[in-house]
């Protein structure tokens, strides 16, 4: 029966419901109690009485037959609607709609911010891995951190188990060279375009009591946490390349933490349990920069995590590893990257502290298996940290303050010079809270490069702009 048919019949329900409500039953009452006084059972005062209160019982009734056949119809309305796949309606919440039993919710950002910065020149900035700009000064408009994107989840329940199609197209405003894909080098100059990053598609599959299983492009395990919890994610922090900018500034990235990326895996996320959570999957083995190679087994990661509540304060603590094998070619040998991190964000109030570390030994620096080893193939130990606060001092305002840096080692008997030994940075952030969407940002941002021959390279960044989140 379709969902016409099932209100039609709620409908013809009601109408049949009022025409054998009470007034028949009125009627023979009424007669009966006028006989009664035409034999003189009833005095006049007595049939008023009871003739007045019959009427009001009557109309009760009625009104009580009225209001459960309208349940009925609105029961049978519910039960059509639940039933039709093809009705459209709002979704529960956020941005979205709902198609029958499945789920449509639309996330996104954009952002934009003005950034002038005064970076070292001459010979002795020149450093292999360096992230400072070392051009001279320098203005742009350009992305922050984050690129714009638009997230499209389309979710749903079925036989127990929750799915999810997961899409993420990360947009950005500045032109780029599309030599490499859309973050590329920046391109700024007429009948050049921007790039979108189409860096997330995966599916989920979920049991609240079996936990979840990822299939697809998502972000990584290693180092996530770190840049999910760096305040500059929100901002510029490092303008690298300020000049020629492309879609995203560094932030903290080469600063504090090595990027995790988004790549492809396989990921089972356990449910919840007192407050812990771990996850663990396979990925797809990245080469190590600037070399050939064919590996012949996949990379591994794996994250715990943790939650609590202990009156005003809440914290979130994590640890995370990586490992994966690189098979090299011709005269370079093999070897196996492996790193381990760990995190903290507490907060307390209006005030928030983060820390992390990380430590790796053919893992890279600034992004994974990024200068990890020689051309030989021996490997570099690499480390790194950051310390962030950030507060609140009056509703809507965000002062924040980070230091960070990321070391490499040279690999035993290696010789070069011009090799980044550390990148570091200071960040200041003022974040103000326009509306429910739109943020003001500004920040400062103090980059320092330094080499293993002692080459050395410095910048000072400021940046304005806003950001918006639906």
């Amino acid at each position: 029966m379709n969902a016409r048919n099932i209100v039609m019949l709620g409908s013809s329900a009601v109408a049949l419901t009022l025409a054998l409500a009470a007034p028949a039953l009125a009627d023979t009452t009424e007669d009966l109690l006028s006989h009664l006084r035409a034999k003189g059972v009833l005095t006049n005062s007595e049939f008023n009485t009871l003739s007045q209160r019959h009427q009001v019982e009557t109309a009760r009734a009625a009104a009580d037959a009225k209001a459960q056949a309208d349940a009925q119809v609105q029961a049978a309305k519910a039960a059509a609607v639940a039933d039709d796949k093809t009705i459209v309606r709002k979704a529960d919440k956020g941005l979205g709609l709902k198609v029958g039993d499945v789920n449509i919710q639309l996330s996104g950002s954009i952002n934009g911010f003005y950034v002038h910065d005064s970076g070292d020149s001459g010979p002795r900035t020149a450093v292999t891995g360096g992230v400072v700009n070392t051009n001279g000064n320098s203005s742009s408009v350009r992305n922050g951190l984050l690129p714009g994107y638009l997230k499209v989840d389309v979710t749903t329940t079925q036989e127990g188990f929750d799915l999810g199609a997961h899409f993420g197209i990360y947009p950005g405003i500045n032109s780029v060279t599309w030599n490499g894909g859309a973050n590329s080098a920046g391109q700024p100059q007429a009948l050049t375009t921007s790039g979108a990053d189409f860096r997330q598609t995966y599916l989920t599959v979920a049991h609240k009591s079996l936990g979840e299983l990822k299939v697809g492009r998502d972000i990584g395990l290693f180092g996530s946490d770190a840049i999910l919890n760096d305040m500059t994610l929100l901002g510029v922090g490092t303008a690298s390349a300020n000049s020629n900018p492309s879609n995203t500034s560094l932030g903290r990235i080469g600063l504090g933490y090595i990027y995790t990326d988004f790549q492809p895996q396989i990921t089972y996320t356990t449910p919840t349990f007192a407050g812990f959570a771990a996850s663990a999957g396979v990925f797809t083995p990245m080469v190590t920069a600037g070399s050939t190679e064919v590996n012949d087994s996949p990379g591994f990661q794996g994250k715990l995590t943790y939650d609590f509540t202990a009156g005003g304060a809440t914290g979130h603590l994590w640890g995370g590893f990586i490992t994966q094998k690189h098979d090299q070619t011709g005269a370079q040998a093999s070897y196996t990257g492996t790193g381990f991190d760990m995190g903290a964000k507490l907060s307390y109030g209006p005030a928030a502290l983060t820390g992390y570390y990380y430590t790796g030994e053919g893992i890279g620096t600034t992004g994974l298996f990024i200068l990890s080893a020689t051309a030989a193939g021996k490997k570099r130990d690499s480390d790194g940290f950051y310390v962030q606060g950030t507060v609140k001092p009056i509703d809507k305002l965000t002062l924040g303050v980070s230091y960070g840096e990321s070391n490499l080692d040279l690999a035993g008997g290696e010789v070069n010079p011009t090799l980044v030994k550390k990148n570091s940075s200071w960040a200041f952030q003022t974040k103000y809270a326009l509306t429910d969407w739109v943020s003001l940002v500004g920040e400062y941002t103090n980059t320092t490069s330094k080499a293993h021959g002692g080459n050395e390279a410095n910048s000072d960044a400021i940046a304005l702009g806003a950001i918006l989140f639906f």
